[in-house]
């Protein structure tokens, strides 16, 4: 290799490839040209690519798994933060409880509707008592991860029913 075209000194990224071209004879004032070629992706790059795609389009379908894995978190860090945050979620576990009376007394419903409601609620229930609970003693403490997976099925699975159906 010329020593013209060899890089003396040069720093480059890691990752990146620097290839120089030398001056061209006549030009003595002109600058060289320097092209920057990137190196290609690892077989790694490429895979999460497409998990990361394929993820960005079913976000829609994987909505109940994201809030889940937020809730996850949430509790985690509200554990570390606060552990007394769980005697202050714990009487919001009720709430969907309430609101199943309110709407049967307000708007009286039976069959599927009746079944959708008391599902909805069990759900909502078990996962603000789960929030609650995992505040308190920590998200992975004793059966709450087992808890966790639990309703993040269910939550799943209803959701991936709804979409279908309606």
């Amino acid at each position: 290799m010329s020593s013209r075209t060899r890089a003396r000194g040069a720093k480059t990224a890691a990752g990146v490839h620097t290839v120089r071209i030398p001056r061209q004879r006549g030009r003595r004032g002109a600058d060289p040209f320097v092209v920057v070629v990137p190196e290609r992706p690892s077989l790694t790059r490429e895979a999460l690519a497409v998990v990361g795609g394929w993820l960005w389009r079913s976000r829609r379908a994987l909505a109940p798994t994201g809030l889940a894995v937020l809730a996850l978190v949430v509790a985690g860090l509200l554990h570390v933060i606060a552990w007394w945050s769980g005697l202050l979620l714990a009487p919001t576990a009720a709430g969907p409880l309430v609101w199943l009376l309110l709407m049967q007394r307000r708007r009286p419903a039976d069959g599927s509707v009746l079944a959708w409601r008391i599902g909805l609620a069990t759900l909502a229930s078990s996962s603000l008592a789960w929030l609650a609970t995992a505040a308190g003693f920590g998200p992975l403490a004793g059966a709450l991860e087992l808890w966790w997976l639990l309703t993040l099925i269910a939550a799943q699975s209803a959701w991936l029913i709804v979409r279908r159906t309606h």
